[in-house]
């Protein structure tokens, strides 16, 4: 595995992460909150690695803001988190490979996104027409490999999914030595299944029942309920996508999957959950404390969620109008959201979610050792 370029924190955040620590481990007030106050307990001095486990550890759901009497205006300035917010951009940067890739991407997320699109568009248009596809002519099948071939499409869609899932892997594995976790750690069944549960109801956001304070200061279940729509409509399409490909080369049905099939049945499911839950996140993102998020992520935030949703809308348009002149022009675009979202998820709002899922698998190991010791005790 490439070995990761040693990035430190710049001394400026370094000193205001271990400041926030700090003050928080002597007063706990939030112990009770979420997995980054019962974790920050057990240590005394907090080193860059410590900031980073607990910064990707956080939610986000800004409860301890609210709570603390040391938040501003007070002279100790207790923001944890815009802190850990700040904190987490920067172990995007330190895991992501290539790492100058991550670089480009978080300075100008948005614009970054959109010219992928239109390069990936235009690029797929021309080869598209070189191999005499029927562009801009209805297929009455209603057969998109008419438009672009099966085998164009799978070799295209295979090197940038490999891609993907290689620079995502060798992300998780950087912030797994990072945070002082040997690769063996990994092979603990019983720590692997109490993250999946934190992971797959989100524990963390949920405050025993009464949400978090996210957009404003009231609580609210809101946050969780978008965040669940969003991953189980990803989740949904992508069992769509994986259920497409059984259909053809299993089934041997080359042609378009009825209304009524799996995999449309599926992609429908997911589409609406892509489109309402990044939606409703988008909204209340306009509506959030500005005092307490990292202002300089809002281009990579806005980017994830547009084309979360292109990718839906297109999907539907497709399915509505794959047997008319339009199709051709909209698979184009569909299929240059669809890549351009796998190629920026290392790098972008995406990896979020597997560093914080590395984080909540190193808080269920650092709870079985506590339990241990308390045994041994």
């Amino acid at each position: 595995m490439p070995q990761a370029e040693l990035i430190v924190l710049p001394a400026e955040l370094l000193a205001e992460g271990q400041h926030l620590m700090t003050v928080c481990n002597a007063c706990r007030y939030c112990e009770g909150y979420c997995a980054v106050w019962k974790a920050m307990e057990t240590r005394l001095v907090f080193k860059e690695s410590d900031l980073n486990y607990l910064s990707n550890l956080c939610h986000n759901c800004g409860e301890c803001y609210y709570s603390c009497q040391y938040a501003p205006p007070h002279e100790f300035a207790i923001n944890p988190p815009k802190t850990l917010a700040k904190i987490r951009l920067h172990t995007y940067e330190l895991y992501a490979w290539p790492g100058p890739l991550a670089k480009a991407f978080q300075n100008n997320g948005l614009l970054v996104s959109l010219l992928t699109v239109v390069l990936l568009t235009g690029s797929m248009a021309a080869g598209s027409l070189m191999m005499g596809g029927r562009l801009f002519e209805p297929v009455h099948d209603g057969n998109f490999y008419k438009i672009i071939p099966h085998s164009v499409m799978s070799l295209t869609f295979g090197v940038v999914g490999a891609f993907a899932a290689v620079a995502l892997l060798i992300g998780f594995l950087r912030f797994w030595r990072n945070v002082g976790e040997s690769y063996s750690t990994l092979a603990n069944p019983r720590a692997l299944l109490r993250a999946a549960k934190d992971v797959l109801t989100m524990t963390n956001l949920d405050n025993d029942g009464d949400g978090c304070s996210y957009p404003t200061q009231t609580s609210s279940e809101s946050l969780r309920w978008l965040h669940h729509l969003t991953f189980y409509g990803f989740l949904s399409c992508f069992i769509a996508t994986t259920l497409g490909a059984i259909y053809y080369y299993v089934l041997g049905q080359h042609g378009p999957p009825g209304y009524t099939s799996l995999p449309v049945i599926f992609g429908t499911v997911g589409g609406i959950g892509l489109i309402v839950g990044p939606i409703g996140l988008l909204i209340l993102m306009q509506r959030r404390n500005r005092d307490i998020v990292d202002k300089s992520q809002s281009g990579m935030d806005v980017a994830f969620i547009l084309l979360l949703v292109l990718i839906a809308v297109t999907g539907f348009l497709l399915l509505v109008l794959r047997q008319s002149a339009a199709m051709g022009a909209l698979l184009l675009v569909h299929l240059s959201l669809v890549m351009t979202l796998f190629l920026t998820i290392p790098y972008g709002k995406f990896v979020h979610g597997i560093y914080r899922s590395g984080a909540l698998v190193k808080w269920a190991l650092e709870r079985s050792r506590q339990t241990k010791s308390k045994v041994a005790a």
